[in-house]
């Protein structure tokens, strides 16, 4: 298993892993078979997007600011809450 690290600058911020993916995959020796990628972070996700058009990063980072807006006084307390 490879794995690296994303760091982000901001509190919603989606990040294009592409290139990371695609290095881990062409070094692997692998020629054929199935690449997982995981996030084991319950702040974090995975998407795919075909980022042709860089205004999907725009809405989709604005209506996961609506569904879960900042500071509304959410209840759950973890490590990384807000």
């Amino acid at each position: 298993m490879k794995t690296f690290t994303i760091k982000t600058a901001r509190r919603e911020q989606l990040v294009d892993i592409t290139a990371q993916v695609i290095e881990i995959i062409g070094k692997s020796g692998v020629n054929s078979g199935i690449c997982v990628v995981y996030v084991p972070h319950t702040t974090a996700a995975i998407t795919i997007n075909e980022n042709a058009d860089p205004s999907v990063r725009v809405d989709i980072e604005e209506t996961l600011s609506k569904l879960v807006p900042y500071g509304k006084g959410y209840r759950h307390l973890e490590g990384n809450a807000d």
